[in-house]
């Protein structure tokens, strides 16, 4: 571990103040013997700090389910089992809040009720809104702040209870398969299948910065793509490249893509 390679990984004065808080965080862990933990980062955040870390023994990267997007590094002391991150002690808890069938809520329409009760971004996790139900990854720190003050959100009103991550609900995703052929793996062919749209406007996109690949913003238009990777187009919503296949007699690659809807 080397503090001085916060100033090599950082791009922005941001990324410095927070690599800066979440090293303190951790080595206030390590020197004292006992749990530590950061606020929920973004997966850009957690690619930083897997730089500034490397594979340091008893650091995880935790989020409250396997495929969590946003999580929180978690340093546990050789005399603790992993099984803390999910026990009583655990930094993060799961509210969940029911609602009205027949109300409609989105992620925005909860995500605007937290922030309107002066909770910030980093304190909550992955929201998983499903049916009548949402789910939310929260630190156990604002719990309680949550379980008490946020009783709505758009216009339904909620029932809050805090239950184990273990019964946490992931929502049921509804996709669609896309099958098509392109002349490379660039990332601009595969978002221009993937969202039906022109090449020259999938460049747009992506050198306009609104491009995703496993949460990390890309720019090159030219990136190639490989099979299992997850795009998100801001607006638009995420594919994933399914499955790559052979080539064609013409000569392009057959794709299977996933479009979440």
């Amino acid at each position: 571990m080397d503090r001085s390679n916060i100033e090599k990984i950082a791009q922005s004065s941001e990324d410095r103040i927070l690599l800066a808080k979440v090293w303190d965080k951790i080595n206030t862990g390590i020197r004292k013997n006992i749990m530590s933990n950061t606020a929920f980062l973004t997966i850009r955040e957690q690619e930083m700090c897997r730089y500034l870390f490397g594979d340091m023994p008893g650091l995880h990267c935790f989020g409250g389910y396997e495929e969590a997007e946003r999580r929180m590094l978690v340093y546990l002391p050789d005399y603790l089992e992993e099984t803390e991150l999910t026990g009583e002690d655990s930094p993060m808890v799961c509210v969940r809040a029911d609602f009205y069938e027949g109300d409609t809520l989105t992620h925005r329409d909860v995500l605007g009720a937290l922030m309107g009760a002066g909770i910030a971004r980093e304190a909550v996790g992955d929201i998983l809104l499903d049916g009548n139900r949402c789910d939310l990854l929260v630190t156990s720190q604002i719990a309680p702040y949550i379980l008490q003050n946020v009783t709505s959100a758009g216009r339904a009103k909620l029932r809050l209870q805090q239950i184990p991550l273990d019964q946490i609900q992931l929502p049921t995703q509804q996709i669609k398969e896309i099958r098509d052929t392109v002349a490379s793996l660039r990332l601009d062919s595969v978002l221009a299948s993937g969202f039906r749209i022109g090449r020259s406007l999938a460049a747009q996109h992506i050198s306009a910065g609104k491009v995703a690949i496993d949460g990390l913003v890309c720019e090159k238009s030219d990136k190639i793509v490989t099979e299992g990777c997850k795009i998100s187009l801001r607006g638009s919503g995420k594919i994933k490249l399914a499955s790559i296949g052979g080539r064609t007699k013409k000569d392009r690659i057959s794709i299977t893509i996933h479009r979440y809807l």
